[in-house]
């Protein structure tokens, strides 16, 4: 089975295990590898690991270092958001999102180089396996998958320690130095899993958190933010028209420094077992409230009530890797055909962990304060209401009847 590849496109960070699946794949396949790092926002430099690509024999023409984040904000995070998408009522899919736009560009570098395989650094434990080959299979049916950690025997960090340095794999000495848990970062989220944080009894160390200052310790000041949206996406923030990544960005940095975004989560992963995350979301969260806000006013109650049914089927469609589903596509069709008058600013106070709304308005507002004072109106006669609920009452009153 290992002989029939010839060249295989590696979803490549330049950490510890992708740099052993580098290796592993041109001995055990003895296959011409081509990386990709993918700048999703994450935090940290990409560049690096194109040398250490390089290092370790990719050619530099077969090595992909790409700065994807306004993509990534732009053509993922903001059709998501659009759908108000919530997992289990907790989590804003970060980590989820992500993926199937990893996949894509896995599959559009395998056309462009002739590679006749993926491969993928992900685990036999966790969702990300199932994400990152649904994209793939979706997009490109004949593709082969390479999963090195459903095929290797290297189980343990020990084992895996011992192999990269055998084979003078570049990796950090001080791995004393590792932090207590496993993360995931871009430009929407960070998230925490693992080791340390597998007793969901036990709290996270204040120390962890990279993204947000504790609730605590946010200034006792608060912050006020405007947010404008047109045809549901943001596209100002305090007035200052802004990129979707720029935008985000600026979210983030507003959102963290007043302790907005932290989420601690046991969730349902998709193979079957449940795990504990930890994660800071700042910008989206504030987004996500932002947005509920404008729809509030704008958008028509049966449309928005259809919508929140639809969530959480959607917001499961991300969860379970199912980004090219044509379900999900049908489901983005409905919702962006709701957007089409979310347009409008709301202004948000950010204070100590809380993001709240304080203010909205819109050129398409469907309140209208004429109805709805508790002054004399001329626009609504109260008598008609009496009607309304002898309609609305008559199939219970005929229940009643006739069960009495």
């Amino acid at each position: 089975m290992t002989g029939d590849v010839k060249r295989v496109v590696l979803a490549y960070s330049g950490g510890l295990d992708t740099s052993v699946i580098l290796r592993w794949l041109q001995e055990i396949y003895a296959c011409e590898v081509i990386t990709f790092t993918a700048d999703l926002g994450q935090g940290e430099e990409v560049e690096p690991a194109r040398q250490k690509a390089e290092l370790m024999g990719v050619r530099p023409e077969h090595i992909f270092v790409e700065d994807l984040r306004e993509t990534f904000v732009r053509d993922f995070v903001f059709p998501m958001f659009r759908a108000n998408a919530i997992y289990e009522g907790t989590y804003l899919l970060g980590t989820s999102i992500a993926r199937p736009l990893i996949g894509k560009r896995l599959i559009e570098i395998a056309q462009e180089t002739g590679a006749d395989a993926v491969s993928h650094g992900a685990t036999g434990k966790g969702n990300d396996q199932v994400r990152f080959e649904l994209a793939c299979y979706a997009l490109n049916p004949a593709i082969r998958v390479i999963a090195p950690w459903r095929e290797w025997d290297l189980n343990s960090r020990t084992r895996l320690l011992a192999w990269a340095e055998a084979r003078q794999i570049p990796i950090k000495r001080d791995k004393g130095g590792e932090p207590p848990y496993s993360t995931d970062a871009n430009l929407l989220h960070i998230s925490y899993e693992g080791k340390a944080l597998e007793d969901p009894w036990v709290e996270p160390d204040e120390e962890m958190f990279t993204r947000t200052v504790a609730p605590e310790q946010a200034p006792d000041k608060p912050t006020y933010v405007e947010i404008a949206f047109e045809r549901g996406d943001p596209v100002s923030v305090d007035g200052q028209a802004l990129s979707p990544a720029a935008l985000l960005t600026r979210l983030n940095e507003l959102a963290g420094a007043n302790g907005v975004g932290r989420a601690d989560i046991v969730e349902n992963r998709f193979v079957g077992m449940k795990s504990r995350g930890v994660y800071e979301t700042p910008g989206g969260t504030v987004l996500h409230i932002a947005r509920r806000a404008m729809e509030s006013l704008t958008l028509d109650r049966n449309a928005g009530h259809l919508k929140d049914s639809l969530m959480p089927r959607y917001a499961e469609l991300i969860y379970n890797g199912f980004w090219f589903d044509p379900e999900r596509e049908a489901l983005q069709a409905l919702i962006d055909r709701t957007q089409e008058r979310v347009s409008g600013t709301v202004r948000l106070k950010l204070y100590k962990g809380s993001a709240m709304v304080v203010g909205r308005k819109s050129p398409h507002s469907l309140y209208s304060t004429e109805h709805v004072t508790f002054e004399e109106d001329a626009v609504y006669d109260q008598r008609d209401a009496e009607g309304f609920i002898k309609l609305n009452a008559l199939r219970l009153r005929l229940g009643a009847r006739a069960g009495g």
